[in-house]
């Protein structure tokens, strides 16, 4: 008997979660999925399925603070950095950002700013940087 006391599952789920990171890491097509896996129309229905029901985004965002905590990271980004210019499209559709002085097409990239781990300086002008020594000429002056 199934879980809810239906009929048992004819391909289990470990092959159809390995079926579907084939079609991603590969780029192969539904239709091409080897016969080593359920078929495909049954690999394709899961999938729609925890695609619609939040399944798959619950997935990605546990194993992305997982993966930022083994980095040394805060599960969650801190802040983030948008580029919204470019400066090679045509002036009828660039966009301006007036503290940057600069024009281009506004694209919305997020990237995200590592925090610092603590008493390490923020950006590279805290650093403290070599003693600079002082000129021959300066030493001889009163």
């Amino acid at each position: 008997m199934g879980p809810k006391g239906g009929r048992r599952e004819k391909h289990p789920r470990r092959r159809i979660v390995d079926a579907i990171f084939y079609v991603v890491r590969t780029g192969c097509a539904w239709r091409q999925l080897t016969k080593d896996f359920a078929p495909w129309p049954t690999v394709y229905w899961y999938f729609t399925w925890w695609h619609d029901d939040g399944t798959v985004e619950r997935i990605h965002d546990v194993l992305r603070g997982r993966v930022r905590e083994a980095d040394g990271r805060a599960a969650e980004p801190s802040a983030g950095l948008i580029d919204c210019t470019a400066d090679t499209v045509p002036a009828a559709t660039r966009g301006c950002v007036v503290g940057k002085k600069i024009k281009g097409r506004k694209r919305f990239i997020v990237t995200d700013i590592p925090r610092p781990a603590p008493g390490r300086p923020r950006c590279c002008r805290e650093r403290p940087g070599p003693r600079r020594r002082s000129s021959p000429a300066a030493l001889d002056s009163p």
